[in-house]
């Protein structure tokens, strides 16, 4: 009689684990886009006073890439020699710390 027990109670057992409902795993990289409101501009675009300042601030930069935004803001992206770097200005030329 233990025996009829033991062996109904581990065919419920096994019977309600393959009952339960397979939930998909989504894994995630841990890599997050953060949208900083910036719009790519022709560099042609970017205001003299921000190109000056890229010139006197990092002779021998190459202009890459320019960013606005709303405020004014431009995010550019210059390369000295292998290198790239982000600079941040506003109109007037002053470099931006973010």
């Amino acid at each position: 009689m233990k025996k009829l027990i033991f062996s109904a109670a581990i065919l419920l057992g096994t019977m309600s684990t393959f009952a339960t409902p397979l939930v998909p795993i989504i894994g995630t990289n841990g890599i997050e886009i953060m949208q900083d409101g910036f719009t790519e501009i022709a560099i042609d675009a970017v205001p003299a006073a921000v190109t000056a300042t890229i010139g006197n601030s990092f002779p021998g930069a190459k202009l890459l890439k320019a960013y606005s935004n709303e405020n004014k803001e431009y995010k550019l992206e210059i390369a000295m020699g292998e290198k790239s770097y982000t600079v941040f200005t506003d109109a007037e030329g002053k470099i931006i710390k973010k």
